[in-house]
């Protein structure tokens, strides 16, 4: 098992990390702004279901052939961005429906969780925080190297997803009351848009 101290001092590091505003925060804060808190709530699901499926191939070795091939990493890393730029030119291009007040437009819950799957598990820089954090608190002598990555990638998946529910719940709660305004409604798929875009190109222009 993982040393207590160790446990300690990693959920002490991730409590610090998790609620720097990334790009999961990023993701949840537009999605739940724009779309209402049951879309920032999926969301948030979709990046933790993303974040175990890196956990996963943290532990089988894969994250680290993806490292190691130039191109693998750079077909992620670009489809990743891709899709990001994706997601915001459809946010720009989104209408308002006629006499749809303060309703929330268009985005499921379920397409919320589907697309928020898709970009977090298509970010390598993702891939690379598994492959390089979570070993150095893996202690060998402490037992298998297996099960302390599996305990470690869980436990930064629960607060993550911590940190980005309580996002999409404020978001959500503020989206709700800015969304009574015309000219809020008006600007705010532009500024979602803006979001992803920003995100998508700060993933193509990451080197490793």
């Amino acid at each position: 098992m993982i040393d207590q101290t160790v446990l300690w001092t990693y959920l002490a590091v991730l409590l610090g990390f998790v609620f720097i505003p990334g790009p999961a925060v990023l993701l949840t804060l537009a999605r739940a702004s724009g779309s209402g808190t049951r879309a920032g709530l999926a969301t948030a699901a979709g990046i933790a279901v993303g974040d175990l499926v890196h956990t996963v191939m943290a532990v089988l070795g894969l994250s680290a052939v993806i490292l190691a091939s130039a191109t693998l990493f750079t077909v992620i890393k670009y489809l990743g961005a891709a899709y990001l730029v994706y997601l915001g030119i459809c946010a720009f291009r989104e209408r308002e429906a006629p006499g749809a007040g303060v309703a929330v437009r268009g985005m499921t819950a379920r397409r919320a969780f589907r697309q928020a799957v898709l970009a977090e598990v298509l970010n390598p820089k993702s891939a690379m925080f598994f492959l390089a954090f979570l070993p150095q608190f893996v202690q060998p002598e402490n037992g298998l190297v297996a099960l302390q990555l599996t305990i470690l990638g869980v436990l930064f998946v629960a607060m993550g997803l911590l940190s980005t529910l309580t996002v999409a719940v404020f978001a959500g709660r503020l989206g709700t009351v800015l969304r009574g305004s015309a000219r809020v409604r008006r600007w705010q798929g532009k500024v979602i848009g803006t979001i992803y875009c920003g995100l998508g190109v700060r993933l193509a222009l990451h080197e490793r």
